[in-house]
């Protein structure tokens, strides 16, 4: 694996990321990032999810992204201190930087990517990025021209469960009856979240199939090597050597169990998403959604 601490130009200048993995959330964006920093043609930022442009379009977003950065720069210090690899000057400064002062300026969007050595392709993978209105993806498809995007889609159900357990679990809470279950699949953050249906087409509309690579999410578990070859060609990248391929990123809690009847009422909140991934994506594609 390559040292992402030896690849880093602390004299470089402000960029912007050639490749941006949008979504969905909870369907391996964070397996995505974890190998494709590997590369040793990809450069990824200490911060996994940079959430520039959903800052921008989806201001209910602003009310956590200050949390998002001070814990994202709490954890990145604690990392270095459980490995006993002192934190670089130069990575200490950039880190003060990002996350104090204008945040969330296009400068400051630039300034995240500079570390990354000439001839390396910086990355943003932010899931949230999937859920941006009209406009939102119009300023993007201005404003990198260049970059070239990765959408992973994972069986609406699942998707919804794993996030539905991150959520209790950020929340320490289990619920206690079929009924208290039944209220949280209301929850419209859980539908949002995965709205292929208002999402998917909106990104296509804008970017084709050489710019926007659509891939279903059990093909991680199926054929990660195959699935990361595709990506690599997909980018214009050289085949790289990875490790933890089969590896499970930030999996959901196992000790949460969804009863059947929520797993059912959820079934049939998303049945819209079915229709659409059964008419939208071929057969194959959904036979490997999950």
């Amino acid at each position: 694996m390559n040292d992402a601490v030896s690849r880093w130009d602390p004299e470089g200048k402000p960029r912007k990321p050639r490749i941006v993995g949008i979504g969905a959330q909870k369907a391996g964006t964070s397996w995505l990032s974890t190998i494709l920093a590997q590369h040793p043609k990809i450069w990824t930022p200490p911060f996994k999810e940079v959430q520039f442009f959903n800052h921008r379009f989806v201001p209910e977003h602003r009310e956590w992204l200050p949390w998002h950065f001070r814990r994202s720069k709490e954890n990145i210090v604690k990392r270095h201190l459980d490995r006993g690899v002192p934190l670089s000057p130069e990575k200490a400064t950039y880190l003060s930087e990002v996350t104090s002062g204008k945040m969330f300026t296009e400068r400051w969007y630039r300034s995240i990517f500079a570390p990354a050595p000439a001839g390396t392709r910086p990355i943003d993978i932010t899931p949230e990025y999937s859920t941006l209105p009209d406009e939102g993806v119009d300023y993007i498809r201005d404003f990198l021209p260049h970059a070239k995007f990765i959408y992973i889609i994972r069986h609406p159900v699942d998707r919804a469960i794993s996030q539905l357990k991150m959520n209790l679990r950020r929340k320490k809470r289990t619920p206690a009856s079929l009924e208290d279950w039944l209220a949280e699949i209301e929850d419209p953050v859980l539908m949002d979240r995965g709205d292929y249906a208002a999402y998917l087409p909106r990104w296509q509309a804008r970017f084709p199939p050489d710019r926007l690579l659509v891939l279903p999410f059990g093909r991680i578990a199926r054929d990660p090597a195959g699935l990361i070859r595709e990506v690599e060609e997909f980018l214009g990248l050289p085949a790289a050597n990875y490790s933890g391929l089969h590896k499970k990123v930030f999996a959901a809690p196992g000790d949460i169990s969804v009863p059947d009847e929520a797993r059912a009422a959820l079934r049939a909140k998303l049945e819209p998403q079915f229709e659409f991934l059964e008419h939208h994506m071929s057969a194959d594609f959904n036979a490997d959604i999950r």
